[in-house]
C-alpha cells in the first residue's frame, strides 16, 4: 500500500509526512514515490532525492538550511542532519509590489463605536497597574466586578486588571519605559475598553503623570476643561484597603456610562486584526497559517488591517516581505529591525536559530528558517504597507508589521495595545491562549489535535489535509471573524482565559 506526503513545490527535495510513517513503506509525494529507510513523524521531513553533505533542504521552495550528512531517498530529514549553515538572503526591497486586491465593500460586523470615530469588537473596563507594585490592588479591584456583579450591566464584558512585572528599577523615558507606557496607553485608549482606572504606587519610575501626558489620555471636553482617567495612588489614596475601597467606588460609577452603548454595523474596514502562531508543528505553514493569510487578504481587501509580528520568528524570510514592500523606505524598515535583533539577541548570549521550541522541533520544524517561512504565510500576499515599533499604534490601512519577540504573550500583548480589535492565533501543538480585552480565535493546523484539544480550538485548518483547499479554509476563517467582532464568544473567552496573558515586552536591564 502508497502512503500519501505533501510535495509543496516542484523545486522542493523533501516531502511532509501527512501521518506517522514507517520504515519501509512506499509513499506517493506529487509525481515522485520512494520507500522510506526508517519510521517518519507526522508532519516531518522525507528526503526525496539524494541530498549531498552541504547542499540546501529546500521546502516552500525555499532554502531552510543544509545537509549535516550525506541524506538519501526516503530518510527522515531533521535536526539529526541537518544544519542552518549561512544565510545569503536578496532583500531586492520592492520588487515585487503585488497590485492592489480587488475591494469588497459589502462585509460588515456589528460593533461599539466609540468616541474618536473607532469601533470596539467588546466592551470592557480597564484597571491598568502602572508597576507591579501596585499589581495587587488592580487585581483586588477587579476581582470585586467577577460573578454576578455585573448582571445589571448586560453590554460590558467584564472588568480586567492590567498587571504586570516592571514599571520602576528603569531609565526614566528609556526604551523600556517608552514601550510600557505605548503599551499602558495603547490599553487605556483602545477601541474595546469603555472606561479605565490607573492605580499605582506613587514612587514609581513609571510615574502615571508621565504616562497620561505622552500617551494622550487627556483630553479637552466640550467646557474646555481637560480630563483624563481616573488615577488613584496607594500612597497617597492611605494604603492597600483604602485604595481598594476608593477603586471599587470609582469602577461602580464608571459601569452605568461604560454600559449605555449599543453594537452598531459597521464596515469590516474598522477591524484590525492581529495575526500570532504558537506551539507551531511542520503543518503550520502549511494548513493554519496560509489559510490565515487567505482571510488576511480578504480583510486588506475590505479597507482593513492585518498585522504579521514576531520579528524573531520573521529571521531567514524577510526576503519575502522586504520584496513585496510598497517602497525600499518600508522595506529598510524591516532590515533595520532585524539587524537590531540579531544584535540583541548576541548581547544577551543568544542565537535566532534558538527560538524554535522543543515542541516546534517535535512537531516538525528543523530551524528557524523552516519555522519563519511558515509564519510568514500569514501576512497572505497583499503589499506590505508600513513596519512598526513594538506597541506603536497601527494607523495604516492593510498588510503590517509590527516588530514583537516571538514569545506568544509580549507580541499579542503589543499588537492589541497597538489597536487590533481581534486576533487569529495557529497553532499545531496546542496552545491555549487569549487575550483580553481583544477576542482570539485559536486556529488548529491539525486534525489529531483539534480532536485533543476541541475545547480550546475554535477552528480545525487540518481539513486542509483531508481536501478542503487553503482559500475555503481562510474565507471560513474570515466568516468566524467577523462573527466573533460581533460578539460571538471564542472558546478562550468561554474559559475565561486572558487576564495573566498581558504580558509588556521588558527589553532593557533591569536597574
Amino acid at each position: 500500500m502508497t502512503a500519501a506526503a505533501l510535495h509543496l513545490h516542484p523545486t522542493d527535495n523533501t516531502c511532509v509526512a501527512v501521518a506517522a510513517l514507517q520504515a519501509g513503506e512506499l509513499i506517493q509525494a506529487g509525481e515522485h514515490q520512494v520507500q522510506l529507510v526508517e519510521d517518519v513523524p507526522f508532519g516531518h521531513k522525507i528526503a526525496l532525492q539524494p541530498i549531498a553533505r552541504g547542499r540546501a533542504i529546500l521546502k516552500y521552495g525555499q532554502t531552510l538550511g543544509f545537509a549535516a550528512r550525506d541524506i538519501e531517498p526516503g530518510q527522515w530529514v531533521h535536526t539529526h542532519n541537518v544544519e542552518l549553515g549561512e544565510l545569503r538572503l536578496d532583500y531586492a526591497p520592492a520588487s515585487e509590489t503585488p497590485a492592489p486586491p480587488e475591494p469588497m465593500t459589502d462585509q460588515t460586523f456589528q460593533g461599539y463605536r466609540r468616541a474618536d470615530g473607532r469601533y470596539g469588537t467588546r466592551n470592557y473596563l480597564a484597571v491598568i497597574s502602572t508597576v507591579n507594585c501596585s499589581a495587587s490592588v488592580a487585581r483586588y479591584i477587579a476581582e470585586r466586578f467577577n460573578g454576578d456583579a455585573l448582571q445589571a450591566f448586560p453590554n460590558i464584558d467584564g472588568v480586567v486588571a492590567f498587571r504586570h512585572q516592571s514599571g520602576c528599577a528603569m531609565q526614566f523615558d528609556g526604551l523600556n519605559h517608552r514601550i510600557l507606557n505605548r503599551v499602558s496607553g495603547g490599553i487605556a485608549k483602545h477601541p474595546n475598553i469603555g472606561g479605565v482606572l490607573l492605580v499605582g504606587l506613587g514612587c514609581e519610575q513609571a510615574a502615571m503623570g508621565h504616562l497620561v501626558q505622552s500617551q494622550g489620555l487627556l483630553q479637552i471636553g466640550d467646557n474646555g476643561q481637560s480630563h483624563g482617567p481616573v488615577m488613584l495612588s496607594m500612597q497617597d489614596v492611605g494604603g492597600t484597603r483604602k485604595t481598594v475601597e476608593a477603586g471599587i467606588e470609582h469602577v461602580a460609577r464608571l459601569l452605568p456610562r461604560a454600559n449605555d452603548v449599543r453594537r452598531e454595523t459597521a464596515p469590516a474596514s474598522e477591524l484590525i486584526l492581529a495575526t500570532e502562531c504558537g506551539g507551531s508543528d511542520g503543518n503550520s505553514g502549511i494548513t493554519a497559517n496560509p489559510a490565515v493569510g487567505v482571510a488576511a487578504d480578504l480583510l486588506v481587501a475590505c479597507g482593513g488591517t492585518a498585522i504579521l509580528a514576531e520579528t524573531s520568528e520573521v529571521f531567514g524570510a524577510e526576503h519575502l516581505l522586504t520584496r513585496r514592500a510598497v517602497s525600499a523606505e518600508v522595506a529598510n524598515k524591516l532590515i533595520e529591525r532585524i539587524e537590531w535583533w540579531k544584535e540583541y539577541a548576541s548581547l544577551h548570549g543568544g542565537e535566532l536559530d534558538n527560538n524554535p521550541s522543543v515542541g516546534n522541533k517535535a512537531g516538525g520544524l528543523t530551524t528557524i528558517v523552516e519555522k519563519s517561512l511558515g509564519a510568514v504565510a500569514k501576512g497572505g500576499s497583499t503589499a506590505l504597507v508600513d513596519v512598526y515599533h513594538y506597541a506603536e499604534p497601527v494607523v495604516a490601512k492593510g498588510f503590517v508589521f509590527m516588530d514583537t519577540p516571538g514569545f506568544d504573550p509580549p507580541s499579542v500583548t503589543g499588537m492589541v495595545a497597538g489597536g487590533a480589535n481581534v486576533a487569529v492565533f495557529t497553532t499545531g501543538r496546542g496552545s491555549c491562549f487569549g487575550c483580553k480585552p481583544t477576542p482570539c480565535l485559536k486556529i488548529a493546523t491539525n486534525t489529531p489535535m483539534f480532536e485533543r484539544l476541541e475545547e480550546d480550538m475554535d477552528i480545525n485548518a487540518g481539513q486542509v489535509l483531508s481536501g478542503k483547499t487553503v482559500a475555503e479554509m481562510g474565507r471560513e476563517i474570515f466568516d468566524h471573524v467577523l462573527e466573533v467582532a460581533s460578539g460571538r464568544p471564542t472558546k478562550s473567552e468561554q474559559l475565561g482565559i486572558g487576564d495573566d496573558e498581558f504580558v509588556p515586552w521588558n527589553v532593557g536591564p533591569v536597574l
